[in-house]
Formats: C-alpha cells, structure tokens, sequence
C-alpha cells in the first residue's frame, strides 16, 4: 500500500481548516479512513482531534512566551524547530500507513517563500516517507469581487506551485458567501483566470500601474498554470469532487490492493452456491 496525503495551505481565514474537516468527513462517510495531521502551532482542534498535532512537540504560545517572539517569528521557530525534529514526525504518521493523511498548514505564506520550509517538509514526506502528495491551495471566493486582490492571489497560488514542486490544484473556497454577487458565468472567468479581466483591474488602479498590470496577467495566462476548483464546503456534493481531483492525482485507487474474491464471501457453502450457478450459466 502506498501513503497518501493532500497539503493544504493557503493564505490565513481562507478556509484551510474548514475544507480540512469537510474533507475528513466525507472521506469517512464513503467508508474509507483518514486522519488529520495539525501543522499549525497555533491552532486548535475544532469538530473532530487531530490524530497527530504538532503542538505535541512545540506550540506558538509556549514559544512567544518563553522566547518573547511575536506571533511570525514565533511561527518560523516552530518549523525550524519541526525540521530539526523530523524524527518525532516519522514516529507520529509512521503507524498510518495505507490511510488518507490530510495536512493542514498554517496560513503564513512565508512559510514557502520567503523562507521555504513547507517545499523541504513535502520533499521528506515524498522521499524519505514515500507519500504520495497532493498540494490543495485555498483562495477565498470573495476575492473575485476585487479583481486586483484576486490576481494578487492567482500570483501567489502560482508562486506556491512553482516552489512546492507537488502536484497540485487550486481551489476557489467560501462560494456561498458570494452566490448572491456572482452569476455562475462570470464565475468562470475566475475559475480559469480570463485576460480580458485586465479592464476591469485598470479601471480600479493608478495609470501608472496599467503596465505593470498587464504584464502580471499576461504572465499567468502564457503560464497556463493556474484554474480553480469551486468549493462549497457546507455542500458534499463539492468536497466529493475536489476529492476525486486528489484521488486521480496521487493515484489513490490503483495503489488499493486487490482482495481476493472469497474475502466477499461469508463462508465456504456461499462460495460454492456462486461457482456452480456461474458453471450453470456458461452450460446453457
């Protein structure tokens, strides 16, 4: 059996935690088996524990306290930290070996950026764990009502993508907030960042930044790089098929094993009762 896992990040109050429950829920719900694994010093649990959780090793608050760090470089310690304490994580996840990990990451992007240890973290999972990994980026929904923000935010998905190197979907979070706002075909051209947005991005900004602006568009759109899935957490519905996404990515189902026919079977006689009404069908 093979370990898989998704990394889900995004920027803070994007909804990381929110789409990490609802995933965790539906995955249970078809009958399959998955733990949550908190890698944000910061957090607390909410409807269902962490199976492992980082503040068991090291938490912001102990270190804000006893280091008199504030909440970024507090962060940044705690990963350092983690790094430096890969061991301990190898012993936590190490009993879940054909089950369905998500990771759910903090929201400081610098984490991958400006000091990259969430691409360090992901590569010891793939090639010293073995993990089959998915990286899922959140981009809140309500972003798309400003178009400037939203680009900001296509720029940093695609920054994550770059530097990660995981394979990797993007995901538009929070929709119901802007159901209201926002037809389902203007929808789209966020969904698949469009270039004729730029009109709308210029008519919002300085003159002197329509260059700029068109060279940032013109880059995401020669990349290619970055489409959105929409998700609607309070939707099953929609966390299903951002499931089947992540699935397809790390090849979830091929790396199932087999069972052998008899393993459907209660007992013996059953068995039997089957091979001999197969062996009457093939005779007539």
């Amino acid at each position: 059996m093979s370990r898989v896992g998704v990394m889900v990040l995004g920027p803070a109050g994007v909804g990381k935690s929110t789409f990490c429950a609802s995933l965790l829920n539906h995955i249970q719900s078809v009958g399959r088996r998955a733990h949550l694994v908190n890698l944000d010093p910061a957090a607390e649990p909410g409807e269902y524990e962490f199976t492992v959780d980082i503040r068991d090793l090291i938490s912001l608050e102990d270190v804000m306290e006893e280091m008199s760090f504030g909440p970024n470089g507090g962060l940044l310690y705690c990963f350092e930290f983690l790094m430096s304490h890969l061991d301990w994580l190898d012993e936590e996840i190490g009993d879940y070996e054909d089950e369905f990990l998500i990771f759910d990451c903090p929201g400081q992007i610098e984490l991958y950026t400006h000091i990259p240890v969430l691409p360090a973290l992901a590569k010891h999972l793939t090639q010293n764990l073995g993990f089959s990994l998915c990286a899922a980026y959140l981009l809140e929904a309500p972003f798309v009502i400003d178009k400037p923000k939203f680009f900001s935010g296509v720029m940093s998905a695609m920054s994550a993508m770059i530097l990660l190197e995981l394979p990797h979907i993007n995901i538009l979070s929070k929709l119901d907030l802007i159901k209201d706002d926002v037809s389902k075909r203007e929808l789209k051209q966020f969904l698949n960042p469009d270039p004729t947005l730029l009109s709308g991005i210029n008519s919002s900004t300085n003159p002197k930044f329509y260059n700029l602006n068109r060279a940032l568009v013109q880059l995401i759109d020669d990349f290619g790089m970055v489409q959105f899935l929409p998700l609607d957490s309070t939707a099953p519905e929609s966390v299903g098929n951002i499931l089947s996404y992540i699935d397809d990515i790390t090849q979830w189902a091929e790396a199932q094993e087999p069972k052998e026919p008899k393993e459907y079977i209660e007992d013996d006689d059953e068995f039997g009762q089957m091979l001999a009404a197969a062996a009457g069908c093939k005779e007539e």
